[in-house]
């Protein structure tokens, strides 16, 4: 004799079940948007954090922003998929802090560095491999032309061969020896470098795959107005992307 009696135990744990794995099949990805300073302290942190907050919600990523490093725990660092540095600058993490995002990364973990973030953590070998350069110094703020010298990326596809415009240009005083894919170069005959110099071949924007994770930086963002420039937030955002791992750079 078959039993055709619903047993509503039987349902609910499938409506549980059922409910679970949606939910986890539309989870967002997370960004953490860090901006300690320990040093010089840039005004457009404030409207890169509302700009990045609303590229979120326009792309479908939930983001976080803190100025402190409380975060970066093992626990805290597991909520995210990519973590930006939005311009910090100083040392902005103790040791423990920094055992954490080393193995964050190593864990498969992405980094966005932001301008200054080539300014963060000098004492910090492994940070200087991840985020690519140190930076040395810097002209004052001017008028120059970027080189776009691969377009076929997230971050540079929309951008033109020659990109013209006003930020605060970096000089760097190292380069990782990790491979780095460079996307932008800058010409340093279309503005004044400065004393320190870098040369023909002057990087801006780079990223490459790192001890197990990804990491994206552009030097451009210094400026406020940076935060509503179509082109540059696009930029940005493809680097976000990248780092967060919902879509290849190439």
């Amino acid at each position: 004799m078959i039993n055709n009696s619903i047993n509503p135990k039987g349902i609910l744990f499938l409506l549980f079940l059922f409910l679970t794995v949606a939910g986890m099949a539309q989870k967002k990805a997370r960004l953490l948007v860090f901006c300690k300073t320990a040093g010089y302290h840039h005004s457009s942190i404030e409207t890169g954090k509302i700009a990045v907050l609303k590229l979120g919600k326009e792309n479908g990523f939930d983001v976080d922003t803190t100025s402190k490093a409380d975060l970066f725990t093992k626990k805290g660092l597991k909520n995210y998929q990519a973590v930006v540095f939005l311009s910090t600058t100083g040392d902005v993490l103790n040791a423990e802090q920094q055992t954490a995002f080393q193995e964050y990364i190593q864990s498969g973990g992405g980094f966005v560095g932001v301008h200054a973030a080539t300014d963060t953590e000098y004492e910090w070998p492994w940070f200087g491999d991840l985020v690519g350069a140190y930076f040395a110094k810097h002209p004052e703020q001017q008028t120059a032309v970027l080189n776009v010298i691969d377009k076929n990326s997230l971050a540079t596809s929309h951008l033109p061969d020659q990109w013209e415009r006003k930020d605060e240009w970096y000089n760097f005083k190292w380069m990782t020896k990790a491979p780095l894919h460079v996307l932008i170069t800058i010409d340093e005959d279309s503005y004044d470098a400065g004393l320190a110099k870098m040369g023909d071949y002057h990087p801006m924007s780079w990223y490459h795959d790192f001890d197990g994770g990804r990491s994206f930086y552009t030097a451009l963002g210094h400026t406020e107005e940076s935060y509503v420039d179509p082109l540059f937030l696009k930029h940005l955002l493809g680097g976000v992307q990248y780092a967060l791992g919902t879509k290849k750079m190439k």
